[in-house]
C-alpha cells in the first residue's frame, strides 16, 4: 500500500507535469505564509455554504491525523477559520488546510507554522448554522477532490492526485525526478535547444 506521506518528497511541479492542468488548483489557492513546508496527505473533504463555517469547525475534531482538510466554499466575505481552529487542527495532527475561501488571525497561524492554502484573509467570521455531511466530493480551486485523494501543496501550488492512481503517479514521479537528477545542465541545455530549434524550423522560423 502506498502511504500518502511518500508524496511529501514530490514537488507539485512534477505532479503537474504528469497529471495536467485539470488536477492543479487555480492560482487563487496559495500559501498564506512562507516559506511554507510541502504538505501531503489524504483529503478530508468538507463543504461549507457561503457565510457559514460550521462543518469545517466540526471537521477538525473528526479528520484523521495526517489528513489535509479540503474545503469547498468560495466565500470571499467571511472567514472559514481562525487561529484557535488552526491550532486545534494542528494539535490533532492535521497536516494542513486547503480552503476555497478565507481565514483570519493570520499572525497566529503563521507563528504556529500551520500550513494554510487559501484565497486570503478577512477579519469577519462566518456563522455556524449549516449542517452537511462530511467526506463527499468537493470542488476546490476548480478541481474536483474526493475523500482520500492525495493532496500535495507547496509554494508552487496545490495538486490533487486521484486515489486510484496514486501508486502509478508516485512511481512515475520518482522516475522523472531520478532522470532529472542524473542530467547535467549542459545535457538539458543541449536537448532543450535541439527541441526548440526543431519546433521553430517546423513553424518556418528562420534566424
Amino acid at each position: 500500500m502506498i502511504e500518502t506521506t511518500q508524496f511529501a518528497d514530490i514537488p507539485t511541479t512534477t505532479l503537474a507535469d504528469l497529471l495536467g492542468r485539470d488536477r492543479v488548483m487555480d492560482i487563487g489557492i496559495r500559501p498564506l505564509w512562507g516559506p511554507v513546508p510541502r504538505v501531503a496527505g489524504p483529503a478530508f473533504t468538507v463543504r461549507c455554504p457561503p457565510g457559514d463555517n460550521l462543518m469545517l469547525h466540526a471537521a477538525i475534531h473528526r479528520a484523521p491525523a495526517g489528513s489535509v482538510i479540503v474545503v469547498e466554499s468560495g466565500d470571499l466575505d467571511h472567514a472559514l477559520a481562525g487561529g484557535n481552529v488552526c491550532a486545534v487542527a494542528q494539535r490533532r495532527g492535521v497536516a494542513g488546510f486547503v480552503l476555497d475561501g478565507l481565514i483570519r488571525d493570520l499572525a497566529e497561524v503563521r507563528e504556529a507554522r500551520f500550513p494554510v492554502f487559501a484565497r486570503g484573509v478577512i477579519p469577519i467570521p462566518g456563522a455556524k448554522n449549516a449542517v452537511a455531511p462530511l467526506g463527499g466530493g468537493v470542488r476546490c480551486g476548480g478541481v474536483r477532490v474526493e475523500a482520500g485523494d492525495v493532496v500535495v501543496a507547496d509554494e508552487e501550488g496545490v495538486v490533487a492526485v486521484p486515489a486510484a492512481r496514486r501508486a502509478d503517479v508516485l512511481a512515475a514521479a520518482r522516475a522523472k525526478l531520478a532522470k532529472e537528477a542524473a542530467e547535467t545542465l549542459d545535457d538539458w541545455e543541449a536537448a532543450h535547444r535541439a527541441r526548440i530549434d526543431e519546433i521553430l524550423a517546423q513553424g518556418g522560423f528562420e534566424g
